[in-house]
């Protein structure tokens, strides 16, 4: 196929960005905004931004005691603004700055089709040149002395646990070395991909890192799917090697992960039409005792005499010699499966270069990350965001991390902010779902933990309503760490639509405030037209390609055209709705598969459940529609409360007269249903077709009716929402 070259059209500056640059930077020789100035321009915005969404200045504790690599407002303006004029150079110096490459990368430094009536969607950056993430990762700084430093501090599910261990950089070079070689000697090869199937525990970045080092394309299936979805990826990715392990504990729950894994290649050898997994490496992280395994002979072998077995080079040094393969940057790094409308996974393949360069200079601006500083984000590495901020973006940046195997609530609630105090962890990255579980704990939980050591909190995944946000920020951060909450995908590598921790810019409570670098966000109506002005709602859509764009879906490149660029030519289509207030700032309101009609108005299902958390009554929170004779749809809410809060038909009340306060009559539900839980994912999310399908089956639920929930953490959830739900009703 011929490449055809679209050069980027010089764009305007976006409205917000224009206002700032005639408000606050008329001075020529003003280079940063004072404290004074940053409250000044915080109250001078505009305060009709929704609930709760006052602006909110970058504490004045982190911009005085903390190095900043965007120093001031004016330097993010001028490299926005650069970022998205003059793509190629912004994107060129970054990478050859902070990055190594063993060929350089040839003009043009960018190619791309976004236009679908123009021929193939494609997108290339950076082509030509060679690199290894792997050595960006460790190599590079080991090789400049810092193979004492700790890469990561792995802490157990229990608190006195086994797995508590500290592995530094050099250790992580040498362990990466070893198991790339063991899967040379095993027949693989450039290109050939390995499903890895562990919990968040070290062997997983660090199988990860072997499969890159040597050009093989990795899977990772997080631990908590079944031997289903298991069996399914390995069979779409065709996986011939997988590493797992005996099994892991989540709370005081044994998973034998070795059992599903072993279900799962039965499944392949009925399904696969010869397909067959050759080799399974099982890392022994229980022990005989707590998970007893069967293995399987000539298939399966233990991780830790597969890697004794690697010889060492003596002759120079004690550590094993591993050439890198030098990859091309287009070259398929890993695939990383997310959900699709259609039932069947999504691969969504990710190349070398591009996603190398947006993971880590997203890591090194969206925190203001400073190496040796200690990391922590709370995502597995079975999700994009492990990926890019516990693995690749995070190692690239010489990050210093704590990775947790557990549960954040195992055994109390405050274990997130022990293992904060217990690392001095500065940097904390989490799920809202968990911010919101904290919450519900209450303030007395916190005054257990000092968490004196923060100097920035985050959240990503979902949106973060306004009130976890204040709790977030006031409670656990004591108003003096930046919140950086987030929007962005599996797809996208990184974050996208983010708060900044730059002097002189503001946060507001439930946004996601700025586009990052090189990110040029449209929001368009129904009929694909580009709404430019601020206060306006729609369709969340990226016009110019960023170099962490995925670039197919694995197997199905036509599939990946139509679901994110046949509906609005010219555009990547998100999914996702999203507004722009008064002031330019970005709210991200939900999937816009999320939304329901009623009487032919859209409402966010986020936008609702925002509100009724927003409660004080209620922990967490979460809507689905029914069909209404008279509205075409209408909102049933399920509502957790917190702790000590009786269930009342006042209470429900009340929570519709909230909807009503802070959305409209139109938003109102029409029932409230108290519940002790929500059917969530192993991962946080919830799982609203079951309570839809709950409210659609009028309580009575068949198995068979509910489909597929292997991602399902808790079964038992299902059986409690049913019984509340007839309960309310006075059904039997």
């Amino acid at each position: 196929m011929q490449l055809a070259r679209h050069k980027l059209q010089l764009l305007s500056v976006p409205l917000w960005l224009r206002r700032w640059n005639e408000s606050l930077w008329k001075k020529e020789k003003e280079t940063r905004l004072s404290r004074l100035g940053a409250i000044a321009f915080a109250h001078q915005v505009s305060g009709d931004v929704g609930r709760n969404s006052e602006p909110i200045p970058i504490p004045e504790e982190f911009v005085k005691n903390n190095k900043h690599h965007v120093p001031d407002a004016r330097t993010y303006y001028e490299m926005y603004k650069r970022s998205v004029t003059e793509p190629e150079s912004f994107w060129s110096e970054i990478a050859k700055r902070d990055f190594y490459w063993h060929k350089p990368f040839s003009s043009p430094v960018l190619n791309y089709n976004f236009d679908i009536r123009k021929g193939p969607i494609f997108v290339e950056w950076f082509k030509g040149g060679k690199t290894n993430i792997c050595y960006n990762a460790l190599d590079r700084h080991v090789e400049a002395g810092f193979g004492d430093q700790v890469a990561y501090y792995a802490e157990g599910n229990h608190l006195n646990d086994s797995g508590h261990r500290v592995v530094t950089y050099s250790e992580m070079l040498d362990k990466v070395k070893r198991l790339a070689l063991a899967l040379k000697a095993r027949g693989v090869k450039k290109g050939d991909t390995v499903a890895i199937y562990l919990p968040n525990i070290p062997e997983l970045p660090i199988s990860m890192l072997a499969c890159a080092r040597i050009g093989a394309i990795h899977s990772v299936v997080f631990a908590g799917f079944s031997a289903e979805a298991l069996a399914e990826r390995i069979l779409d990715a065709k996986s011939r090697i997988l590493i797992t392990c005996d099994g892991v504990m989540r709370g005081d729950k044994v998973i034998e992960l070795k059992g599903l894994a072993d279900a799962a290649e039965e499944l392949v050898w009925e399904r696969g039409d010869g397909h067959l997994v050759d080799r399974q490496i099982v890392v022994q992280r229980l022990g005989p005792e707590i998970c007893p395994i069967g293995m399987k002979s000539k298939r399966d072998e233990w991780y830790h005499q597969v890697i004794d077995k690697v010889s060492t080079n003596h002759s120079s040094s004690s550590s094993v010699e591993c050439p890198v393969e030098w990859m091309d940057a287009e070259d398929p790094l890993f695939v990383l499966y997310t959900s699709g409308s259609t039932g069947k996974p999504k691969g969504v393949v990710h190349t070398v270069g591009g996603y190398m360069v947006y993971a880590a200079t997203t890591f090194k601006y969206i925190f203001n990350y400073q190496p040796p500083q200690v990391f922590f984000c709370t995502a597995d590495c079975g999700w994009i965001t492990g990926h890019s901020y516990t693995a690749y973006g995070a190692l690239c940046n010489r990050a210093t991390q704590v990775i947790f195997e557990g549960v954040p609530t195992y055994p109390s609630a405050d274990r997130l902010w022990k293992i904060v105090d217990k690392y001095k962890v500065e940097y904390v990255y989490t799920a809202p779902t968990l911010v919101r579980a904290a919450m519900r704990a209450g303030d007395d939980i916190l005054k257990k933990t000092s968490r004196k050591t923060l100097k920035l909190i985050g959240g990503a995944g979902e949106p973060l309503n306004p009130e976890a946000w204040h709790w977030f920020y006031y409670s656990v951060g004591e108003g003096r760490c930046p919140l950086i909450d987030s929007w962005w995908q599996t797809e996208t590598s990184g974050a996208m639509l983010t708060a900044l921790p730059v002097p002189g810019l503001v946060q507001k409570p439930g946004s996601v405030s700025y586009p990052f670098f090189g990110v040029v966000p449209a929001i368009l109506n129904d009929e694909g037209k580009e709404l430019v002005e601020d206060g306006v709602s729609g369709q969340l859509c990226i016009k110019k390609p960023w170099p962490g764009i995925f670039r197919t879906i694995l197997h199905n490149h036509e599939r990946y055209e139509k679901a994110y660029f046949a509906k609005f030519p010219g555009y990547y289509v998100s999914g996702d709705g999203c507004r722009r207030d008064a002031d330019g700032l970005y709210f991200v309101t939900g999937r816009l598969d999320d939304v329901i009609n009623v009487s032919g108005h859209r409402i966010g299902t986020a936008e609702v459940e925002s509100a009724l958390i927003g409660n004080r009554s209620a922990a967490e929170a979460a809507v689905v529609p029914i069909p209404h004779e008279l509205k075409g749809q209408g909102i049933v809410a399920f509502v957790i409360l917190k702790q000590g809060i009786p269930a009342t038909a006042e209470l429900e009340e009340e929570m519709k007269k909230t909807v009503r306060v802070n959305i409209g009559p139109i938003a109102v539900p029409e029932r409230v249903y108290f519940t002790p839980s929500l059917p969530k994912t192993r991962s946080g999310k919830i799982m609203r077709r079951i309570l839809k399908t709950i409210v659609e089956k009028q309580g009575h639920v068949s198995k068979q009716a509910l489909g597929d929930i292997s991602t399902l953490a808790d079964p038992q959830a299902v059986e409690e929402l049913m019984e509340v739900y007839n309960k309310s009703n006075n059904k039997q």
